[in-house]
């Protein structure tokens, strides 16, 4: 099979698009499919890779939005050539908006099936940046190019509900994987441990980006509270304002691989309190960790998030309604929730989420094939 992503975000950005497209790629490679990347080029100063598992990148040029310069978009120039000349079985749109939504039509035109996956809330995103315009015309302009692909892939309920309340047909689930040999209890790090914390308390985890949509600042609360030291994994625009928001939390600044996989693993209680995700890769990592959960009740996290690991709270008025107590009941309940979270996603490796991924693939070309 010969695959062509289109990608709104992609490496040198580290976030839950480009992983997940870093992860096909991989499994393409092992499965002995071809395939190829369109992405956005990187921001000045940073270094652009050209090929990933013998799959070859192609950047477009990027522009930088106000009031979003942690989000580089890819101006949607060059496509069609570019499909033409790779004469893809199948295109991928990861996350479409822009250059990934300019992908749709133009696969549609060439007769290319076309499988877009929804990993981002625009309006919700919008509305968090005051972009009162783009929140009004993002559910009309998302209804337009994933009604133009042949299927579209939504990793949650909320995600799928949605989508199709906002009249977007032909739409699936499709969730995420998660390393578990990476994200494992083994990984808890006692002197990690020692160095967030000398004495006694609770250490509570955030990982994720630094922006404003991600709520990060509703964890006051637990930066305040002496017997809780919380831990801040991630970096982004928000930082200055966070490390003044949240005195005595401890700011690791972004971390991957090994490292980061001890930092889940050394937390007592993972904390996510952002109500935009349409998943949240970092509640699976966390429980993979072996690490008990504490979440809004809101979006992905209701899928991920039970009694056996941990607890939804309401979000009212910008503030998640019994943080504190519930952040204790958890800490309370740690051993047995921490073998619950860890079963719970045992089954769910990138390699049997891709096998799915790629009998939709096969879904999408039946598809066209039928409707032609």
């Amino acid at each position: 099979m010969r695959i062509a992503i289109i990608a709104e975000s992609f490496l040198p950005s580290v976030n839950g698009v480009s992983n997940s497209v870093l992860r096909v790629l991989e499994h393409a490679q092992r499965c002995g499919h071809q395939a190829m990347v369109i992405a956005p080029g990187a921001r000045d100063g940073e270094e652009e890779i050209r090929s990933y598992c013998g799959a070859t990148i192609h950047r477009v040029p990027t522009v930088m939005v106000p009031l979003i310069n942690s989000l580089p978009i890819g101006v949607p120039v060059g496509i069609r050539e570019l499909l033409r000349a790779f004469r893809p079985d199948v295109v991928h749109l990861a996350s479409p908006y822009v250059l990934a939504a300019r992908g749709a039509f133009v696969a549609r035109r060439l007769g290319i099936p076309c499988v877009a996956v929804f990993q981002t809330d625009i309006a919700g995103f919008s509305h968090t940046y005051h972009l009162r315009w783009l929140e009004r015309t993002s559910w009309a302009w998302t209804r337009a190019f994933h009604n133009a692909a042949t299927l579209t892939l939504a990793p949650s309920t909320s995600a799928v509900t949605a989508l199709k309340l906002h009249g977007i047909e032909r739409v699936k689930t499709w969730g995420r994987g998660v390393d578990l040999e990476l994200f494992h209890p083994d990984r808890r790090d006692h002197e990690l441990r020692r160095l967030w914390s000398s004495g006694s308390r609770i250490i509570v985890g955030y990982v994720g980006r630094l922006a404003a949509e991600k709520g990060v600042h509703r964890l006051v609360d637990l930066a305040r509270d002496n017997n809780i030291q919380l831990v801040i994994v991630g970096d982004g625009p928000e930082r200055k304002l966070l490390e003044s928001q949240l005195p005595g939390a401890i700011f690791t600044g972004a971390l991957t691989g090994l490292a980061l996989a001890q930092a889940y693993a050394s937390f007592d209680v993972f904390v996510h309190p952002g109500e935009f995700e349409t998943f949240c890769q970092t509640i699976q990592e966390a429980k993979a960790s072996g690490v008990p959960v504490v979440s809004v009740a809101e979006g992905g996290p209701r899928d991920l998030v039970d009694r056996g690991s941990g607890v939804l709270l309401p979000l009212i008025d910008d503030s998640l309604v019994g943080l504190s107590q519930s952040t204790y009941d958890v800490f309370s309940a740690r051993e047995d929730l921490s073998k619950t979270a860890r079963q719970s996603v045992e089954g769910k490796s990138w390699t049997r989420i891709c096998d799915q991924l790629f009998r939709y693939y096969q879904e999408a070309m039946i598809t066209l094939d039928n409707r032609g």
